[in-house]
């Protein structure tokens, strides 16, 4: 195996991991296998995006097939068959008219994408002035410049200036008053009153959009109080602002419906797309984006202009399309959807139980999604890289964010899976 010392870990305590390492060679369905040839269940779905498992051989034979007939085509001014058929499957499982999709290589690039897309729609409609976005404490949406200055995880954006000035936050909605409630809570839907006040305080006519998870994943699992989102569309309906969903981790299944939009019945005007969209076997992000507001952007410049200045050499790369395109058709096929909306109640069933362990400060879950708090042991995020350790010695590869646990098994788990990933949880946070 090759040294260590060249790899810059993103997002790890290098100098400990590297004492430490933990390698992963192989996967295949819900586990991985690290150097040693020990298999480990995976608890995370990759990281959120191998919602069908791993190691689909209709995946990769399409992926193989691609790359021997189109391996890349240029984005700017040209398309391919495989990218027209993605964006026409994609368009049809959105929700309402979100059927206009720009692709991206990432999570990160779709919010970049997202958030360009609503300051140029307010500017062709007159109204450039619009320049404020709206975002909340514990977002998480990527980390690229813009993503970051919209984040409110305090540790992703410290070390990188101020951001974006125009940015403001909204309280986050882990009440309480909810505390180890599954689903969603019965208190906080006023909280989306805070961009009510921001609208009072700087102006409607200033702010762009506002930009939420619909369950804020990264930052450990913040599901929505009860008719919060649907009190953010009203605000932005009734003061001209757009409405963005960063779906990268709750889209494709995770919520029971293919979208989180559906899950709650609250339809944003764009919505961020990563992860699932191609089961991790291709880095892909996109944006769903309402006709109204594409129609108006196209039709603000001559047929010979270009209308938005913007894109990446990897935008609707072919291998990701095949990727997309073999992996949206495992999703209707096998009816996975439907299948991990039946799983959702055992899991999480088995995941509360864990809420009688003394070191459990909090629980929540959505669907296939799980964040568990634990007590923390010295300085922040001590405890979560111990219990990351212990989980992977014991056969077990999660999510840690701080001293949370995230859990997001594939779509495709079956109740034996759940039972292990639990069983190796409450052992492992049982001996703390």
């Amino acid at each position: 195996m090759a040294k260590l010392d060249s790899y810059w870990l993103p997002f790890t305590p290098n100098r400990g991991f590297k004492k430490e390492p933990r390698i992963l060679v192989r996967a295949e369905g819900l586990h991985f296998w690290n150097d040693h040839g020990d298999r480990l269940l995976d608890g995370c779905s990759g990281l959120f995006c191998c919602a069908l498992g791993h190691g689909r051989p209709e995946i990769a034979e399409a992926v193989a097939r691609q790359a021997r007939e189109l391996d890349f085509s240029p984005p700017f001014q040209y398309a391919h068959p495989g990218v027209l058929e993605l964006a026409e499957r994609v368009a049809n499982l959105t929700p309402a008219d979100l059927d206009r999709v720009f692709f991206t290589g990432s999570g990160s690039e779709a919010v970049e994408t997202a958030m360009k897309i609503a300051l140029l729609y307010h500017r062709v409609r007159g109204e450039g002035q619009r320049q404020r976005f709206v975002s909340r404490e514990r977002a998480y949406h990527g980390v690229n410049l813009g993503g970051v200055s919209l984040s409110g995880m305090v540790r992703n954006r410290e070390h990188f200036g101020v951001g974006l000035p125009a940015t403001l936050h909204m309280r986050h909605t882990a009440l309480p008053a909810n505390r180890l409630v599954p689903g969603e809570g019965e208190h906080g839907a006023e909280l989306a009153d805070d961009l009510q006040r921001f609208v009072d305080l700087y102006g409607a006519d200033t702010i762009a959009a506002c930009v939420v998870e619909p369950i804020a994943g990264s930052t450990g699992i913040l599901v929505p109080p009860r008719g919060y989102l649907a009190r953010l569309r009203e605000i932005c309906d009734r003061h001209g602002i757009l409405l963005v969903f960063d779906e990268v981790i709750t889209g494709f299944g995770r919520t029971g419906q293919t979208f989180a939009a559906q899950s709650f019945g609250v339809v944003p005007d764009l919505m961020t797309m990563a992860k699932a969209l191609t089961n991790g076997a291709v880095p892909m992000g996109a944006v769903a984006v309402r006709r109204g507001i594409h129609d108006q952007i196209v039709s603000a410049a001559d047929e010979a202009s270009i209308e938005f200045f913007h894109g990446y050499t990897y935008s609707g790369h072919p291998l990701a399309c095949a990727a997309g395109l073999a992996t949206q058709r495992i999703f209707r096929d096998e009816d996975v959807v439907a299948r991990a909306a039946a799983l959702a109640p055992y899991f999480l069933e088995q995941v509360f139980a864990l809420a009688e362990l003394p070191v459990v400060r909090d629980l929540r879950g959505y669907g296939l999604l799980a964040g568990i708090d634990l007590e923390p042991a010295g300085a922040a995020g001590t405890r979560g890289l111990e219990v990351l350790r212990r989980l992977f010695a014991a056969g077990l590869v999660v999510r840690m964010t701080g001293d949370t646990l995230i859990l997001a098994p594939a779509l495709v788990a079956e109740r034996e899976h759940v039972d292990r990933i639990c069983a190796i949880v409450r052992g492992v946070l049982a001996s703390l």
